[in-house]
């Protein structure tokens, strides 16, 4: 089942086109990673499956009544905003009366999707005090608070380490497998290679779209990111290598 289809979509601002021609559909429990350089239109895509951005040409179809869950950048966040774990969450409810007195059905999706993603601990804490994967975890928190059946993430595991960044993928994986659809932005080619089962190249249009095998091949990622690019193998998954640092070193 299609949950959101891009058919023939263009978008920009002022004017200016950064999608030209995309085609794209969310099915129902997909898990799907969207790769290209900054400037590619990863983050006007989100814009236009969020519906906060109108295509100029083209059509969005969307299923009746979708609920869109949606994790920003970090870097975006101003982490002085003076809120509690707990109060950043319970914000993307839409509250049945007058804010900011929460219904207890409120607090109970919000303590539920906080102990969910291990961070129910932290509930009390301001925001600034958390750590980038803690952080990470409130904002996934924040969005499965409105029980999505589409979530959106933003380079999800930008700025992160290693762990953090398996851990974060692990539970988005697992959401996926329970039929939530996940799609999300990223830099971090050979880190979704390894975790995500369909990959979309964006550069203004897509490139290609299929498994990482599929798309994570030389002539693929010269066309999206301009670089000569060497893919091996490792253990049945595409590792990217610039080959011009090869050469150097070699």
């Amino acid at each position: 089942m299609t949950l959101l289809r891009l058919d023939g979509v263009c978008a920009g601002y002022d004017g200016g086109r950064v999608l030209h021609d995309v085609d794209l559909g969310v099915e129902v429990g997909g898990f799907t990673g969207v790769v290209g350089p900054s400037g590619s239109g990863k983050t006007t895509l989100l814009r236009v499956l969020l519906g906060t951005l109108r295509p100029t040409a083209g059509a969005v179809t969307r299923t009746d009544g979708l609920r869109v869950g949606y994790v920003p950048q970090l870097q975006t966040v101003s982490w002085d905003f003076p809120v509690t774990v707990a109060e950043c969450v319970l914000m993307a409810r839409r509250p049945a009366h007058v804010w900011p007195w929460p219904t207890r059905e409120e607090r109970s999706d919000v303590a539920a999707a906080l102990d969910r993603l291990g961070i129910g601990a932290l509930a009390d804490r301001h925001i600034r005090e958390l750590s980038g994967g803690q952080q990470q975890r409130m904002f996934l928190a924040r969005a499965l608070a409105r029980r999505p059946q589409l979530l959106l993430l933003d380079e999800p595991t930008s700025g992160v380490d290693v762990q953090t960044r398996h851990e974060v993928l692990h539970l988005l994986a697992g959401l996926a497998r329970e039929g939530m659809s996940v799609l999300l932005t990223t830099h971090d080619l050979n880190g979704m290679a390894a975790h995500l089962p369909h990959v979309v190249a964006l550069n203004g249009r897509v490139v290609a779209t299929g498994r990482p095998e599929d798309v994570i091949r030389p002539a693929v990622l010269e066309e999206v990111y301009g670089a000569r690019l060497e893919v091996l193998e490792h253990l049945g998954i595409p590792v990217v290598v610039d080959r011009s640092h090869r050469e150097v070193a070699s």
